[in-house]
């Protein structure tokens, strides 16, 4: 049977295409369709690693959960990490390519590209059924369509209908519709066959008449209108979404976590969302820090040029003087070499000067040197800590290599002990400043919960006892559940499943 597909494409970047794309991937899957999700280029430093130790974009790593099935580099081979406002990583079938310009990318990777949609079609076809694609920006990007690997020509390729999303949310919306199927060519606008109208607020009923008139006027029928989706416990890959991080109530606990320009892999914070005694903040200058319970410093894309933010902004002394005074800190990946001694660009991957050097806040005594290749695996140990064993599990993704300088100083100690017998990140004998390479280790319910109790303890709080506290991967897999559930009330997606049976059956006039 051939494979057969739906694509979203937005009227513009951030419409919500990746929140539908994992509902339809959980919704087409309880059909008993054999789904998966696919996107040739994503855009993100909030990257997933895969069972093989492969870095994908977070949302195909996400809809493939949604899907039940597991992630694979084909179901996105590219995926750019920006390393500051004009070049990023190139990251090709899971693996890094090269560090590239905007128009060197666009000038070198085409033909390469197309390869990959290529392979990555035969390749997700000797598994599956069915693709949901997910578009990215805009399909009538002018300047950029003669080369573009990313909407209207991954569609060709996958040979599949296209679905129309639309942000009403931000108005405009009738324009936005109509003017995108007005620059499509006639060959791209018979591939629309349909039109989704997202993030509404307020009364449907009042947007009949708009339904109505974009049907009338373009001749596509509307999917349907879905609300606006609040309090969304789906994880996210842009960090357009850390403003949904920052808890507005305040509640018992207070933690602050240090806003990166660059940062990466956020999802680290994301179970801290749901603990109902959790405030989350995030701090941009020094003078906001103040007293809070504890302090994170997640990843970070840049460590040198983020360290450098830091103490332009005196957020690196607030930190230094917080933690002189007793406070409680944990830097995850780049956020643990900012911790550090000193910072060495051994091989120039950070800053492009080889040999760059600069001082961390001298918190932990380590030394990190950046190497050229860049470690990327699933990892598991233990932390053993106050008499505690806990089991975690989480990824690394690190070009710096990090070593403690200090191995005759006893208040000092490897922080896990990995399966594979490597000692991993430092922490201090008090517990209170701690560094690690392990992404998702707030996301291992037993260690959150210890730590989170020893910040309740400090301030004279009740302990939540483990079968009380959250238990994430549960709640994760329930927000799927959600998702599909309440997209299938406003979509039609019988319509939308007889659009892709019907695809390549019938004239697609």
């Amino acid at each position: 049977m051939k494979m057969k597909g739906i694509m979203l494409q937005g009227t513009s970047s951030d419409v919500g295409k990746s929140v539908l794309c994992t509902a339809l991937c959980r919704l087409f899957k309880e059909q008993g369709l054999k789904v998966a999700p696919f996107k040739s280029q994503n855009m993100s430093n909030n990257s997933y690693v895969t069972n093989k130790g492969e870095e994908i974009g977070r949302a195909q790593g996400i809809q493939a959960e949604a899907a039940n099935v597991e992630a694979s580099v084909y179901m996105n081979p590219i995926l750019l990490k920006p390393s500051n406002d004009c070049t990023s990583e190139v990251i090709y079938f899971g693996k890094p390519w090269r560090t590239l310009s905007g128009k060197d990318y666009r000038q070198q990777f085409y033909e390469l590209g197309l390869e990959a949609i290529k392979q990555s079609k035969e390749k997700l076809s000797e598994q599956f059924d069915y693709l949901v694609v997910e578009g990215a920006g805009s399909p009538v990007e002018i300047n950029l369509n003669d080369r573009e690997i990313v909407n209207m020509k991954v569609a060709e390729i996958l040979d599949i209908p296209v679905i129309l999303v639309a942000d009403i949310d931000r108005g405009g919306v009738f324009a936005s519709v109509v003017g995108t199927l007005q620059l499509l060519s006639e060959e791209e606008r018979k591939r629309v066959k349909g039109i989704i109208i997202n993030k509404f607020r307020g009364d449907l009923s009042l947007f009949d008449s708009g339904v109505e008139w974009i049907e009338s006027y373009t001749g596509k029928p509307v999917l349907g209108v879905v609300p606006y989706m609040r309090d969304l416990a789906i994880e996210s890959e842009d960090s357009l979404a850390i403003p949904h991080y920052v808890t507005k109530e305040k509640r018992g606990l207070d933690i602050a976590v240090i806003k990166l320009p660059f940062v990466s892999n956020f999802t680290d914070l994301e179970p801290f969302r749901f603990e109902k005694d959790v405030s989350l903040r995030f701090v941009e200058r020094g003078e906001d820090l103040g007293v809070p319970d504890a302090v994170i410093i997640p990843g970070t894309k840049s460590t040198i040029n983020d360290l450098k933010y830091l103490r332009e902004n005196k957020v690196a002394e607030a930190i230094i003087r917080y933690v002189n005074d007793g406070g409680r800190i944990i830097g995850i990946c780049g956020g643990y070499q900012i911790l550090g001694k000193e910072i060495i660009d051994k091989a120039g991957t950070d800053t492009s000067v080889v040999g760059f050097q600069v001082d961390g806040l001298g918190l932990l005594p380590i030394s990190t040197q950046f190497e050229e290749k860049k470690l990327v695996k699933h990892s598991k140990g233990k932390i053993t800590i106050a008499d505690t064993e806990i089991d975690v599990d989480g990824y690394e993704i690190h070009l710096g290599q990090t070593k403690m300088l200090s191995y005759n100083n006893s208040s000092y100690s490897a922080f896990i002990k990995t399966n594979d017998f490597v000692e991993e990140g430092v922490y201090h004998s008090n517990g209170k400043v701690i560094g690690t390479y392990f992404h998702h280790l707030f996301h291992n319910d037993r260690w959150r919960n210890y730590w989170l109790n020893q910040i309740r303890a400090d301030k004279k709080l009740e302990k939540i006892e483990l079968e009380n506290a959250l238990i994430y991967e549960r709640k994760k897999h329930l927000a799927y559940e959600q998702l599909g559930e309440f997209v299938e009330r406003y979509l039609d997606i019988p319509k939308m499943i007889e659009i892709v049976q019907q695809w390549g059956e019938k004239t697609k006039c």
